[in-house]
């Protein structure tokens, strides 16, 4: 297969600054926390996941059953303590055995326990997560650039870079950010395949790999997302892929079979703990706005709430604006905000973020094509302007 050629010009440059800011933002909160009990949570079930999966019978650590939570977060915040506790023997087995620095076997407890042998373990807590809120507002400017253009990529990644809401899920290990990250790549990867099924068939199958892992690694992150983002994948399809209808479910079908041997895979092929997401109650949902209207009722998002209502009027009144592009995110926006889970501490009005963003940068990417183009100009950048700022003075409140 010929990989495609990357270009890095000046939109890659431009979105790369963006991202790079964010980076900043994010560096500038983790380096004034202190770890906490929840941080120690998640290194100790994580590091029992690749290390030492607890003997107990039906459990997976000595967590219990994470409180419904999936696997993905925890793997990700123990991986890269696990890899250097595994550097640090392997370093100290090359010394002689007088020379030996940790023959008692101090590396082997918590991570409390080993946290004078292990350095810098909140960076490596909290990084992981900032790399997949980068990799989500990387795939954010690329969906919203491929669709609507420069303007409405660079307009939706603004905003998504001077989110506080963003921001504060970046910074901590968390499976929100995870949750987010996957449900976005899933829909819109479902969309990439639908494409590709009017091509020749040699380019389903690494889309259709892709469509696999996002779908696996979505459920061990959160499964009511999976369970969205495979509906949705269901309908999009099944709308966009026209004269081949009749391959979607056979694609479905290998895809949910894939993600379901990924996420047994993440409980380390233990039948026992993989048994709890179908009796755990971790999909169990309702309805209530009040995500909603925490984030929209926040001084710090009135910028973007602002940018909201002016994409939805301008949705509603404009016929240019209303084409599958800009509904297929308002749908989204539309199914996940009213969400609330009822067995487990989770957010889905978070996980709608990308797709609003991606809807408003289209409206406004649609009118800067019109001939209001100047006013809507001087708008976006009043309102990124102001988002930025309100996103710069909170960073020390989410740093607390």
């Amino acid at each position: 297969m010929k990989l495609p050629r990357i270009k890095f010009g000046r939109p890659q440059q431009l979105a790369a600054l963006l991202l790079l800011v964010f980076l900043a933002e994010c560096l500038w909160v983790v380096s004034r926390q202190q770890l906490s009990q929840q941080d120690y949570r998640y290194a100790e079930c994580g590091r029992e996941m690749w290390e030492r999966p607890s003997p107990l019978a039906g459990y997976f650590t000595t967590c219990g059953n994470l409180n419904g939570d999936g696997t993905f977060a925890y793997r990700v915040a123990g991986l890269p303590l696990t890899v250097q506790r595994l550097v640090m023997l392997g370093a100290d087995k090359i010394r002689k055995p007088e020379n030996r620095l940790y023959t008692q076997g101090s590396l082997n407890g918590s991570t409390w326990e080993a946290r004078h042998e292990l350095f810098s373990v909140k960076y490596l807590l909290h990084l992981p997560f900032l790399f997949f809120a980068i990799w989500l507002g990387g795939g954010l400017w690329w969906v919203s650039r491929r669709l609507f253009g420069n303007e409405g990529g660079f307009f939706a990644l603004g905003l998504y870079c001077f989110c506080p809401a963003i921001v504060r899920s970046a910074v901590t290990p968390n499976n929100e950010v995870l949750a987010m990250w996957g449900l976005y790549g899933l829909v819109y990867t479902a969309m990439g395949v639908a494409h590709a099924m009017q091509g020749p068939r040699r380019k389903w199958r690494p889309r259709i790999a892709l469509l696999t892992l996002s779908l696996g690694l979505t459920a061990a992150a959160h499964l009511l997302a999976a369970i969205i983002g495979f509906v949705m994948a269901v309908v999009w399809m099944m709308y966009l892929a026209e004269r081949r209808r009749s391959y979607v479910m056979q694609i479905l079908v290998f895809a949910a079979v894939g993600a379901l041997a990924i996420l047994f895979a993440s409980y380390a092929f233990r039948l026992a703990p993989f048994s709890y997401i179908f009796t755990g109650g971790g999909a169990r949902l309702w309805f209530s706005l009040d995500g909603a209207k925490r984030f929209f009722l926040s001084p710090a998002n009135a910028p973007i709430v602002v940018a909201t209502l002016v994409a939805l009027l301008l949705y509603v009144s404009t016929r240019r604006c209303r084409y599958f592009g800009n509904t297929a995110p308002l749908v989204m926006i539309l199914l996940l905000f009213p969400l609330v889970t009822t067995q487990t501490v989770s957010q889905p009005w978070l996980w709608a973020l990308p797709f609003l963003f991606t809807f408003v940068g289209g409206v406004f990417a649609d009118v800067l094509e019109m001939r209001q183009r100047r006013m809507f100009l001087v708008l976006s950048g009043a309102i990124l302007f102001m988002q930025a700022i309100l996103c710069l003075s909170l960073l020390p409140e989410i740093a607390r």
